[in-house]
């Protein structure tokens, strides 16, 4: 079985409620059908270039209830409305609820499982059918702790949602695996920012499925930053659906952990649905970036605009799958998806594998992706100005990926998130021409 899956067994056997909220059939039932597939190995195609082999002969220990100590400036810029996460676990002191409005609930999952209401929790028992599901599985078994989050119907909420899970030193490498909930009814609008931190080093593992259910002309706003420890594995999950005229924008800024993989699937079930999803995918020294998008196509006259950037420097990898299935019966559906890369170093290697599959009629659908190298003539433009030559190359560097950030409209989380690719990119340092 390995020990990684061993060490999420013993971690099921030591939850302090299994049965909460009625779901201990459905976590026994997931933990069973993990262990019984196993791993994903390189002959499963949604895994093919990101091994675990590494990682199976891995332990982690359950994240403890005990508080942990972090660097509280994480927070400082910051503001409420938020909950805190620490090495999985709610932190309740750290956590502020000020300024929601009416019509807003937000919970920490564990206090929504203490009611005991199954109707509440019921995401939970969400099944994954297929065999390389395993980490969804694991979550399903094990999550108790993460965000819920509904928002009335016709409810406008002006100030952004902050959901902050941060990963900090610990005496053992722990794992921890998070559920968020965010539900939107219709007419209603949010903006929620993710943010997935490090203090200092470790080499945790934090396994995180979110749920986005968008309803009827609804706007979720989604903006989610990753800057975790260069150490830490990140394994996460998105699914959300879109109902009729519902509008889903997002981005994604992929900026730390040693490991990270995020699968977002989106399902845009009603007519004119929009999906309008952006990000970086930033590789340096060793570290290994996986992306995969599902973008499912199901109701009339649904659109989605994809524009993804990817940077693969030192030895690092960067892995990108770009996938839109326009079913029969979406006719009218417009879907654009551009990926474009560019390989700063010779040891970096950059996998992107767009996939367009459109069953239906008068569809307009593009698909791009590029890998290349910084252009030679911009840079050299740039230095018959006098600018020099480490300088030049960041310049186009950093105008490469801001690109993606434009899909937000408010400026001030925008420039925020820009503030953060930029001192991640502040740390690579292209090979010379």
């Amino acid at each position: 079985m390995g020990a990684l899956l061993d060490s999420f067994a013993s971690a099921f056997d030591v939850l302090p409620a299994p049965d909460a909220a009625g779901l201990g059939d459905a976590r026994r039932g997931a933990l069973d059908a993990a262990l019984a597939d196993g791993l994903p190995h390189a002959r499963a195609e949604r895994w093919k270039y990101t091994s675990l082999r590494a990682l199976e002969r891995r332990t982690f220990a359950p994240s403890p209830a005990t508080p942990v100590h972090y660097d509280a400036a994480l927070l400082a810029a910051i503001p409420a409305p938020r909950l805190v996460f620490v090495n999985g676990r709610f932190d309740a002191p750290a956590s502020d609820t000020a300024g929601l409005p009416d019509g807003v609930q937000l919970q920490a999952l564990s206090a929504v499982l203490a009611t005991g209401d199954a109707r509440e929790a019921n995401f939970l028992a969400r099944r994954y059918e297929r065999s390389d599901e395993v980490f969804p599985r694991i979550n399903a078994a094990l999550a108790d702790e993460g965000a819920v989050l509904r928002v009335g119907d016709g409810v406008r909420a002006e100030r952004p949602v902050h959901l902050v899970c941060i990963g900090t030193a610990a005496p053992a490498d722990q794992a921890w695996h998070l559920r968020h909930f965010i539900e939107l009814r219709a007419g209603s609008s949010l903006t929620v920012v993710e943010h997935v931190l490090g203090d200092g080093a470790h080499q945790h593992l934090a396994n995180a499925v979110a749920h986005v259910h968008v309803a009827a002309g609804a706007t979720l706003t989604h903006a989610r930053l990753q800057a975790e420890s260069a150490g830490a594995t990140l394994l996460a999950r998105t699914d959300a659906v879109l109902a009729r005229e519902a509008n889903y924008v997002r981005l994604d800024l992929e900026l730390g952990a040693g490991l990270s993989r995020h699968e977002l699937n989106v399902a845009l079930h009603g007519a004119s649905s929009r999906l309008h999803a952006n990000g970086v995918l930033l590789g340096d020294g060793k570290r290994h970036v996986d992306t995969r998008l599902d973008i499912d196509h199901v109701g009339r006259d649904s659109a989605c605009e994809l524009t993804w950037r990817g940077l693969g420097a030192g030895r690092s990898r960067v892995v990108f799958h770009g996938g839109i299935l326009i079913r029969e019966g979406a006719d009218g559906t417009n879907a654009q998806l551009s990926n474009k890369n560019l390989l700063l170093s010779e040891g970096a290697e950059i996998d992107s594998q767009p996939v367009l599959e459109i069953h239906a009629d008068e569809v307009q659908a593009a698909h791009g992706a590029t890998v290349g190298q910084l252009d030679t003539t911009a840079l050299f433009y740039l230095r018959s100005r006098g600018v020099p030559v480490d300088q030049a190359r960041a310049l186009l560097t950093a105008a490469f990926c801001r690109e993606t950030l434009g899909v937000l409209e408010d400026a001030a989380l925008r420039e925020s998130l820009a503030a953060h690719l930029d001192a991640a990119l502040a740390r690579v340092q292209p090979e010379a021409a």
